[in-house]
């Protein structure tokens, strides 16, 4: 079994959440097997190694589980982006539109140092706002987006197409539905 179809085995899908007609993709059974999580590090690891990553912007919440190991293994910065109101520091904002709703991620000033190669890690990516908000915080504060790298795509939401149109990147994932 290839790792993609292993990622879209142990997926759990939750309908109607977190409202009607959504059919939420539950990673939470990845983070039960230490296998698996190794196996997907090792890949997403092995895929960016050559872009000379200063930073990895990971995007709250589920952003957060696998942007730090990443980080971590590519030897570079962990950068936290979250919720607005969540960061204790002086912050920048950016709005964004998601799949169900409107919501607002906030990074710290000083968070990204100009000139630095940054890539963004989320754990899905759906409609695109939220890593294209991420992206723009990078920006805003001299940073290079170098790609954008997610577990899995909803391709019908068109989220890829969004992020290339915007930043004029194709977006990394592991697996699509």
């Amino acid at each position: 079994m290839t790792l993609s179809e292993e990622i879209k085995k142990t997926i759990r899908d939750i309908p109607d959440y977190p409202k009607p007609g959504i059919n939420f993709k539950d990673i939470t059974p990845i983070l039960a097997n230490p296998v698996l999580m190794h196996a997907i590090i090792s890949k997403l690891v092995e895929d960016f190694k050559g872009l000379k990553i200063d930073a990895v912007a990971g995007t709250e919440a589920r952003g957060f589980i696998l942007a730090p190991i990443l980080a971590y293994e590519l030897g570079c910065a962990f950068v936290p982006v979250r919720k607005k109101g969540k960061l204790p520091y002086k912050s920048i904002a950016q709005e964004y539109s998601l799949e169900y709703g409107v919501a607002s991620i906030e990074m710290h000033v000083d968070a990204i140092k100009p000139g630095w190669r940054v890539l963004v890690h989320d754990d899905l990516l759906a409609t695109g706002g939220t890593a294209g908000a991420t992206a723009s915080l990078v920006q805003q504060l001299g940073g290079n987006v170098v790609s954008f790298s997610f577990l899995v795509n909803l391709s019908f939401l068109k989220g890829e197409r969004n992020l290339i149109e915007r930043f004029g990147i194709k977006p990394h994932y592991l697996v699509s539905y």
